[in-house]
C-alpha cells in the first residue's frame, strides 16, 4: 500500500471517531463538561447518547457512567433510569414522567471558566479550553 494511500485511510477512519450512533445520526449535541470529562449529548425520544471527546488515560466505565448519566441528564432534563456502553460511548435510558423529553437545554447565559493548562498557540492566535456552566 502507498503512503497516501494509508494516509487517506487513517484519515477516513479518524473521521468516523466523533459521529453519533445511527439512532441519533443528524441531531445537533450538545457539549458537556462533568467532573472533568466532557461529553457530545444527542437526545432522540427515551434514549441519550453521550460520546466522550476528551482524552483521558485509561479511564474505567463506572465513574464515566456516572458522569455520562450526569451529562444526559443536564440536556434532556429527565431522569436517567439506566446507562450502558464504554468508556467512549454510552447510551441512557430517559424516564422524562408523564411529559415527553426536551430535545435539547439551551442555557440563556453561562458562566465559563478557563481550563488551566489548555493553552495552544497558534499562528497568530491562542486557543483555550472553557468549562461552561448555566447561569
Amino acid at each position: 500500500m502507498s503512503r497516501y494511500a494509508y494516509l487517506m485511510c487513517l484519515c477516513f477512519g479518524l473521521a468516523g471517531c466523533n459521529t453519533a450512533g445511527p439512532h441519533f445520526r443528524g441531531l445537533p449535541a450538545t457539549r458537556v463538561t462533568v467532573e472533568g470529562s466532557v461529553f457530545d449529548v444527542r437526545v432522540r425520544d427515551d434514549l441519550a447518547e453521550a460520546m466522550r471527546v476528551n482524552t483521558q488515560y485509561a479511564p474505567r466505565f463506572g465513574p464515566i457512567r456516572d458522569r455520562a448519566g450526569i451529562a444526559m441528564a443536564k440536556v434532556s432534563g429527565c431522569k436517567v433510569k439506566e446507562v450502558r456502553g464504554d468508556q467512549a460511548l454510552a447510551t441512557g435510558l430517559l424516564d422524562c414522567g408523564k411529559g415527553a423529553p426536551r430535545d435539547r437545554i439551551a442555557p440563556a447565559a453561562l458562566d465559563c471558566i478557563p481550563v488551566r493548562g489548555t493553552e495552544l498557540s497558534g499562528v497568530g492566535q491562542v486557543s483555550v479550553d472553557l468549562d461552561c456552566y448555566p447561569a
